[in-house]
């Protein structure tokens, strides 16, 4: 009997090339399986059309990322003092320090966002003037994030926080203040930074005015960052 043998070679795949393709048609390949030689039958080629449409149903799907942006950050006061067209709006540095604080009080696995994150959230903003006031007192970001832990405790390990944790009465009052001192100023302009920074301290009850204490923020210096924000023209 004549003995038979069976081989195989290397499996490679070949791509059909042409000049003018369209990226959004199916693509059409051509899949080379290992050759197999008999002794009686010879070689064999097998290949077979491979349409990237069929193979689309099995990728992994990610939702759409979805972002939004507001401009202007909450109050608990339900009717306003002064119209709409003439109530301060919120610097984007401002909106922004906001939104950094929401995000690390996740990241301390907080319930909520107190005055604690803001403070944070003002200073992890780095380009506003209250942070570059900060940094030049000696309190920096490293330095608030210590005080909040030994304010706080370590956090939980296990607990999630809310995607967007809701404010603390005494953040709500910290928003609240930064709104009346610059409707009271009568200055035109955005609310800034350095009032968020100065509603903060002016609630000394609240964790934000414990770690600005602990890190040698005071009254005078509250002071003189008052009269730079009463002045015409300031800039966050």
């Amino acid at each position: 009997m004549a003995a038979r043998t069976l081989s195989t070679a290397p499996t490679r795949i070949t791509r059909r090339e042409c000049n003018h393709t369209n990226p959004f048609l199916p693509t059409q390949n051509t899949l080379g399986l290992p050759r197999l030689h008999n002794s009686w039958i010879g070689t064999i080629a097998i290949k077979l059309p491979i349409n990237f449409t069929n193979v689309m149903p099995f990728l992994p799907k990610y939702p759409p990322i979805k972002a939004t942006v507001s401009f202007s950050l909450p109050t608990a006061k339900p009717e306003p003092v002064v119209s709409t067209e003439k109530m301060p709006k919120w610097s984007s540095k401002a909106i922004k320090s906001f939104a950094m604080g929401e995000l690390e009080a996740r990241k301390i696995k907080s319930p909520t966002t107190g005055t604690e994150a803001l403070l944070m959230g003002i200073s992890i903003e780095g380009t506003n003037f209250a942070s570059k006031f900060l940094r030049a007192n000696g309190i920096t970001l490293l330095k608030v994030r210590e005080e909040i832990v030994k304010l706080r405790g370590k956090p939980d390990l296990y607990f999630f926080s809310p995607e967007h944790p809701p404010l603390t009465e005494d953040a709500q009052k910290a928003l609240d203040w930064a709104i009346d001192e610059k409707l009271k100023s009568g200055n035109d302009g955005e609310i800034a930074t350095t009032h968020l920074l100065l509603g903060v301290w002016m609630h000394e009850e609240s964790p934000g005015y414990k770690v600005l204490t602990a890190l040698g923020f005071n009254n005078e210096k509250a002071k003189e960052l008052r009269s730079l924000i009463s002045e015409p023209g300031f800039v966050d």
